[in-house]
């Protein structure tokens, strides 16, 4: 049996099982106890089955100098780095991600948003919804803070830049000094 502590530990165990522990009758509302996993054979780590922009569940198990690891799906470990998480996670936390890169030596790179253009035609979508409960304007521009955009939306500064240039192009918003506004349909 695991001891239970406030903080989980990652508890390496040489059998088949990805996943974590808890006690009902020190924690009632489902706290995790401990996240569990095996070590691989090197015949297994060699297949990793996942691949670029491909949706998964991510168990957050601990933080590092770089950012979080997370269990991928019940089976493999990767990475979320600092500079791509803009939201607050806790371990033990379960959340959808993607895999964002599947390295040379198998290593898994992940994200919390979808990568690619597809996540960029979201973010548009997030941003013209936006504008209008705003009254069609915003006071943030592709020059504002990265931190300010992330708390509005949650994103990048970069994967911003790409979204409003994305509607700038369609003629949905116009580009002023100090925001961004919808334009007129006319």
């Amino acid at each position: 049996m695991i001891a239970c502590t406030e903080t989980p530990k990652l508890v390496e165990i040489l059998f088949p099982v990805v996943g974590h522990l808890m006690d009902p009758a020190t924690h009632p509302k489902g706290n995790i106890m401990a996240i569990i996993e095996h070590k691989k054979s090197r015949a297994e780590k060699n297949k990793v089955g996942f691949h670029e922009g491909q949706k998964v569940t991510l168990l957050i198990s601990h933080r590092t100098e770089m950012g979080f690891v997370a269990v991928i799906n019940g089976s493999h470990k990767g990475i979320l780095y600092e500079n791509g998480v803009f939201q607050p996670l806790k371990i033990g936390q379960e959340i959808d991600g993607y895999i964002k890169k599947v390295r040379d030596d198998e290593k898994i790179d992940l994200c919390l948003q979808k990568p690619g253009y597809k996540a960029i035609d979201a973010l548009s979508r997030k941003i013209m919804d936006k504008l209008r409960q705003q009254g069609g304007f915003m006071a943030i521009t592709d020059k504002s803070r990265p931190g300010a955009i992330a708390d509005i939306f949650g994103v990048s500064k970069k994967a911003f830049k790409k979204a409003i240039g994305n509607l700038y192009k369609k003629r949905l918003i116009t580009l002023e000094k100090n925001g961004i506004r919808l334009r007129d349909k006319n």
